[in-house]
């Protein structure tokens, strides 16, 4: 293992030190641990607030997009593993601004389970929440069995667009209204080349030859639909482009975005050729792409590789999208 890092074990925390020390005027650091990263402004009074979670790893999401009109809280596991029901809870605590808690976060057993838990234990304290879960990853399931798929990079949308949501003073119904239609809305499915390593474990999550890739690979390493020979950055991005418009066709007429993401260690420059097919499939369907969004945006540590989300946009969807935000790593 190859990083620059201290203790393995004290990896995450020594990076939110250092996430929150750069940037004092947007995150701090409170509950058990630690381990929640909240706005430095703290809850808003009378706004719906709004709470992710998830393991570390896969930086920005899910910590990175706590900020105005974004979240307002999120509690972070190990890398790749959930947080605690208490830390979810906290987050849910420090969120909390007196309209309600939405907890808006992927489909992962662990993160499910501590998140409905954690729900249970705050509305006790009389702080009412609501859930929209992301199942987004065509990969993992068949549509058939759409509600098993994993959540992976159309939390962005989520966060984004219920995240302006809020910030227009929606009461909980509606943010959750808009949160769960725009995870309803979005395709998402990726290719890795290279595996990452988890700093505990010391070696790589997988192992695939030098001149080999896996289509449909989850972010942590899931198995994908098929690994082969290395192909094209053309021939990769027709078959994402393929499999997401099979999932969710697009008709004359539709507004959409999409999203070419970094998995961790793919360049830009390797993206913007990828885009180049995105945006021609979905101009040959008679789609107008309204807010394209090329870049790192939901990584797995430093794997290589790249995912496409794509998103249909409805007027209100939209107009969300392109309203102002502001966190460490998207401005609005």
């Amino acid at each position: 293992m190859k990083k620059i890092l201290n203790d393995p074990y004290s990896y995450v925390d020594q990076m939110l030190e250092g996430l929150v020390a750069a940037h004092p005027e947007t995150y701090r650091l409170t509950g058990d641990g630690d381990r929640v990263v909240a706005r430095a402004s703290g809850p808003k009074d009378g706004k719906v607030g709004i709470v992710s979670g998830g393991g570390s790893g896969h930086l920005p999401v899910f910590t990175g997009y706590v900020g105005h009109g974004l979240l307002d809280a999120c509690a972070i596991g190990d890398v790749f593993a959930s947080p605690s029901v208490e830390q979810m809870a906290d987050a849910i605590r420090a969120a909390n601004g007196g309209a309600g808690v939405l907890r808006l976060y992927g489909n992962y057993g662990g993160d499910v389970m501590n998140f409905d838990m954690a729900g249970d234990m705050v509305e006790m304290e009389d702080i009412p929440t609501t859930t929209a879960l992301l199942t987004d990853d065509v990969a993992s399931a068949a549509p058939a069995e759409k509600e098993k798929r994993r959540g992976v990079a159309g939390m962005v949308y989520a966060f984004k667009i219920a995240g302006a949501k809020a910030e227009t003073g929606a009461d909980l119904e509606a943010v959750t209204a808009i949160a769960q239609k725009t995870a309803d809305n979005c395709r998402s499915i990726g290719a890795a080349l290279t595996p990452c390593t988890v700093p505990q474990a010391g070696k790589p999550t997988f192992q695939i030859a030098d001149d080999e890739m896996e289509m449909g690979m989850g972010i942590h390493g899931e198995p994908g639909v098929w690994r082969g020979k290395l192909r094209t950055a053309d021939e990769i991005a027709e078959e994402l482009m393929d499999r997401l418009l099979a999932d969710m066709p697009v008709a004359s007429g539709d507004r959409v975005s999409i999203l070419v993401n970094s998995l961790g260690a793919t360049p830009a420059e390797e993206l913007y050729i990828l885009y180049r097919i995105a945006k021609k499939r979905l101009e040959a369907e008679g789609a107008t792409i309204a807010v394209p969004l090329v870049g790192r945006y939901a990584t797995s540590m430093e794997m290589a590789g790249v995912s496409f989300t794509l998103c249909k946009l409805d007027g209100e969807m939209e107009e969300m999208l392109k309203a102002p935000c502001d966190c460490a790593f998207w401005k609005v």
